[in-house]
């Protein structure tokens, strides 16, 4: 088998145990006879997975019974609607970090009236804002804590006068959360835990039920609330690998130990770009992302792109071209993502530095 070190963005590196346990589940679930894809989301079997993947979630993020945890089609792009559609009554507030929390806040203004609090857009998006002031004139705040694009992080979780919402698609179960500090969390699985199909949504029940406009059915969160997660049928594919994944996640120590593993991967990367001649980190240091490692060739090196990409491929380096919109190169460094993997990318700069030394 060709051996490939998986930095894509997403869909996401998986747990080899995750992937293993989806091909039996495709043959056989759970000894019904049926495959995974095929069996009722009524049925026992089924609600047994969806019990178990509920109080993983709450067991690894120590989520309170206050919240109500959903799994719901339409990834976080939806989720840009929905959540204006159940929290914004007079006005709204974002922090524009990147080209996914521009799109959320494009959702919110087009249902009513949103302000832009700090902006990173004047250098590229190339660090977080700093010295802004939460408004306390708002129905909520919304954030992005990791911006795939362009490598930054807000690796804290804020105090708010008002309810704290956030798009953790690409950082979720990769370091603690302090879950009551928020109103709701939601993401797209195939960041980090689990394969595209499925989003999370951890939503404090008492938060929900604001506002006076009509909620069309299926971007009401209460209705998922109380068909749990079931109202229509659910993803259930990306589900049990979501499972899977978590189970794994615990079998490993849980999120307190990969947040470790994950601090280590970035940093012997960043490490690795700063003393490397020809690379250089494209974010503010202080704003890195330990998820996703943005860089390009270093200032007189620019004509080698196309070379080191070729170079890396040739060794086994997968999904390293950054995204289309900034070019150079990004390397996700998600929760599967093994130290073994930064160590081959890291000889392969090392390497690519000596032919052009």
């Amino acid at each position: 088998m060709k051996k490939a070190y998986n930095f894509n963005a997403g869909p996401c590196v998986l747990p080899k145990p995750a992937i293993e346990a989806a091909i039996e589940a495709l043959k056989d679930f759970k000894g019904t006879g049926m495959s995974v894809i095929e069996v009722s989301h009524r049925s026992k079997e089924w609600g047994e997975v969806m019990d178990e993947c509920r109080a993983l979630w709450r067991e690894l993020l120590h989520i309170p019974d206050t919240y109500e945890i959903l799994f719901l089609a339409g990834g976080a792009s939806t989720q840009f609607l929905t959540v204006p559609m159940n929290f914004l009554e007079k006005k709204a507030a974002y922090l524009e970090t990147g080209v996914w929390a521009k799109k959320a806040y494009k959702e919110a203004a087009g249902l009513g009236e949103a302000v832009i609090v700090a902006s990173s857009a004047d250098k590229t998006f190339s660090y977080i804002p700093k010295g802004w002031t939460i408004p306390t004139d708002v129905d909520y705040f919304h954030i992005t804590t990791n911006n795939t694009i362009y490598g930054t992080e807000i690796r804290e979780d804020f105090d708010s006068p008002v309810p704290l919402i956030a798009d953790m698609s690409s950082d979720m179960m990769s370091r603690p959360i302090d879950i009551e500090k928020y109103a709701l969390i939601y993401g797209g699985a195939q960041k980090n835990v689990g394969p595209a199909g499925v989003t999370f949504v951890i939503v404090r029940k008492d938060a929900l039920g604001k506002v006076s406009r009509y909620i069309p059915t299926m971007l009401k969160y209460e209705t998922h609330i109380d068909g749990g997660s079931m109202f229509n049928t659910p993803p259930v594919f990306s589900i049990f690998v979501m499972n899977e994944t978590l189970k794994w996640l615990k079998s490993i120590g849980g999120v307190e130990a990969i947040n470790k593993i994950n601090v280590k991967k970035a940093g012997m990367l960043y490490d690795e770009i700063d003393r490397n001649s020809l690379f250089v980190g494209t974010a503010a240091k202080e704003d890195r992302s330990i998820m996703n490692v943005c860089f390009v060739m270093a200032p007189g090196h620019e004509a080698l792109q196309d070379e080191f990409l070729s170079f890396a491929k040739e060794r086994g380096m997968v999904g390293i071209k950054g995204h289309r919109s900034v070019g150079g190169f990004r390397a996700s460094l998600y929760n599967a993502c093994p130290v073994e993997a930064v160590e081959a990318l890291i000889a392969c700069m090392q390497d690519f530095e000596k032919l052009h030394k």
